[in-house]
């Protein structure tokens, strides 16, 4: 996908509206305004990538006890959630902070990085640099390559690990949805530790492979790991804003240190304490995911795309023409992900967030004429 220069009206090749496109997937609207495009009435944001179950039944049978709650004050350190997300991990509650959705957290962070250099891998979230820019740090850019298949650039790394004072790693990644394999993962903290460089595990996604895979049990052993994750992917619950970090009890005391008072809602803290308690949910929501990706990615694969080997609940793919798909598929209200502001992507690829499975086939359903137009064209 390729946009034209900044302060020009013309239209690219690939036929892309010119207006700039929002930096983040979901509120689809503001895509179509962005773009000065009619919305249809009826509309399938792919763009975003919350569990398409939506919120567990437990925290819609706790609403209506919820209302006794808007006119208190919450607790000020995020309680009930802090507690139940520390037993949940098996970790002591000075180990943990609950923040206003991972956004706050990631902000609190980089406040420690202030005036210094933080390395930030690419393609990845582009809320990291947003943060880190913020605070007036310095970042320096490595870009994993497409020909190697997305995978951490793990030579350049270590390289740059002595010259910088943070790493950003998400894991899995995303817009990829490539899990770093554990033994990069631990050599890359390994020598950060040895360098006095601070790594910072953006674990979002990691909650629809398997928390196992999960770098929290292993935090206590290193001192310079700050682990971040979401409630809003898996739990489907965006709107409430929570999140949590889990770091030595120094980093952690450190970031509180920086919080407002009451920075998490009393509904939010004794929702996010309800959802850590649905494994069947989350067992669930696993499965599916899986299994309407690797359908997508089969089907993806068959029409001639290239398509990254995700273990989350998204996946990315290269047409043959993105900008085109893109908007053709705007037209019809089904909204995909632009890799616009994805580093190394550069507007090539789109990312398909899954969601139900009737949604999913109404999906390829759109897909397949596409396809077939553009072949009937060429």
């Amino acid at each position: 996908m390729q946009l034209p220069e900044k302060g020009t009206n013309r239209e690219p090749e690939s036929g892309v509206v010119t207006s700039h496109l929002p930096e983040h997937g979901a509120n689809p609207r503001r895509v179509y305004e962005k773009l000065g495009m009619e919305a249809p009435a009826e509309l399938i944001d792919f763009s975003e990538n919350c569990n398409p179950s939506g919120p567990p039944a437990a925290v819609l049978e706790l609403w209506p006890k919820l209302i006794s709650r808007l006119n208190g004050y919450p607790d000020p350190s995020g309680e009930p959630f802090l507690s139940v997300a520390a037993n949940y991990h098996g970790i002591e509650v000075s180990s943990v902070i609950a923040g206003n959705g991972a956004a706050e957290l990631l902000s609190l962070i980089a406040e420690r990085y202030r005036g210094k250099r933080a390395i930030v891998v690419h393609p990845t979230f582009s809320e990291y640099e947003t943060t880190l820019q913020a605070k007036g740090v310095e970042i320096v850019r490595l870009i994993a390559s497409e020909e190697d298949g997305f995978k951490l650039p793990q030579e350049a790394i270590l390289d740059s690990l002595p010259s910088a004072s943070a790493i950003y790693l998400c894991t899995p990644n995303n817009p990829t949805g490539i899990l770093p394999e554990r033994a990069d993962l631990l050599s890359i903290i390994h020598k950060a530790g040895e360098v006095g460089c601070e790594v910072v595990l953006d674990e979002a996604f990691i909650d629809f492979i398997d928390e196992g895979k999960s770098f929290i049990p292993q935090v206590k052993e290193f001192p310079h790991v700050i682990v971040v994750r979401s409630m809003t992917k898996m739990y489907a619950i965006p709107g409430i804003r929570l999140g949590y970090a889990v770091a030595h009890p120094d980093v952690i005391a450190s970031l509180k240190s920086q919080v407002p008072h009451w920075n998490v809602n009393g509904m939010a803290a004794a929702i996010g304490a309800v959802c850590l308690e649905q494994e069947a949910y989350r067992e669930a929501a696993i499965r599916h995911a899986k299994e309407e990706r690797e359908k997508m990615t089969v089907f993806l694969k068959q029409h001639g795309c290239i398509v990254i080997d995700s273990v989350a609940n998204f996946l990315s793919f290269k047409p043959l023409n993105a900008g085109k798909l893109y908007t053709d598929m705007l037209k019809q209200g089904i909204v995909l992900r632009h890799s616009e502001n994805f580093h190394g992507m550069d507007g090539h690829y789109l990312r398909i967030g899954m969601k139900s499975s009737e949604e999913m086939e109404k999906l390829r359903g759109k897909l397949v004429e596409w396809f077939e137009n553009e072949l009937d064209r060429a």
